[in-house]
């Protein structure tokens, strides 16, 4: 089992641009995929995006697509979500989220997951 911390939310006005971090515990890292998930007040936890464990396979989803950016440093285990024109639509708690599947295709396919992270945009 791994443990999974979020950093880097906050308030940020419409147009701007966060950087979240996820730390992973243990040293089986690398061989992780790694996913970015977010659920907003009253509404269902929901796909971000997800990057394999060499990082050489991203996918997000079509509402966040052009916008931000995950990317893993497997020396430092930590992968990050860079999220640039932010809109209000995308304020959330962002959770971090671990599986040890190859091709993880969605939430139940993350076994560990972080305690989230508040990002609110201000329009």
């Amino acid at each position: 089992q791994v443990q999974l911390v979020e950093s880097g939310g906050g308030l940020v006005q419409a147009g701007g641009s966060l950087r979240l971090s996820c730390v992973v515990s243990g040293r089986t890292f690398s061989t992780y995929a790694m996913g970015w998930f977010r659920q907003a007040v009253g509404k269902e936890r929901e796909f971000v995006t997800t990057i394999s464990w060499g990082g050489g396979s991203t996918y997000y989803a079509d509402s966040v697509k052009g916008r931000f950016t995950i990317s893993r440093d497997n020396a430092k285990n930590t992968v990050y979500l860079q999220m640039n024109s932010l809109k209000p639509e995308d304020t959330a708690v962002y959770y971090c989220a671990a599986s040890n599947l190859l091709r993880p295709r969605g939430e139940a396919d993350f076994g560990s997951w972080g305690q989230g992270t508040q990002v609110t945009v201000s329009s």
